[in-house]
C-alpha cells in the first residue's frame, strides 16, 4: 500500500516517510499535484537493483582456452605488417 505525500509533507515529517515506506511499502511523494518520487526501504531498493558483475569477473568470465589455442596464439607471428608512409 503506497501513500502519496504532498513534497512539503514530505520534507516536514521526512522521518514519518521514510518510516512507512520500510513498514508499508512506498511512499510517493507529489510536487503541484504530480507524481515526481518514490521513497522506497533499503531491502526493496536492494531487491530492485540488479546485479552486476564486476569489470574483473566479466574479464575472468571470458571464454576458456585449451593449451594448444594458447601455443598457437603464442606462435603467431610478431610481425606488424609493412610501413605505411603517411
Amino acid at each position: 500500500m503506497s501513500k502519496k505525500w504532498a513534497l512539503q509533507d514530505a520534507k516536514a515529517q521526512f522521518s514519518e516517510v521514510v518510516r512507512r515506506a520500510t513498514s508499508q511499502g512506498p511512499q510517493v511523494v507529489t510536487y503541484r499535484g504530480v507524481d515526481r518520487a518514490v521513497v522506497i526501504s533499503a531491502e526493496e531498493f536492494r531487491r530492485l537493483k540488479p546485479e552486476r558483475p564486476s569489470f574483473i569477473d566479466v574479464l575472468l568470465g571470458g571464454p576458456k582456452l585449451d593449451d594448444q589455442t594458447v601455443d598457437a596464439i603464442n606462435r603467431r607471428s610478431r610481425d606488424p605488417g609493412r610501413k605505411i608512409k603517411l
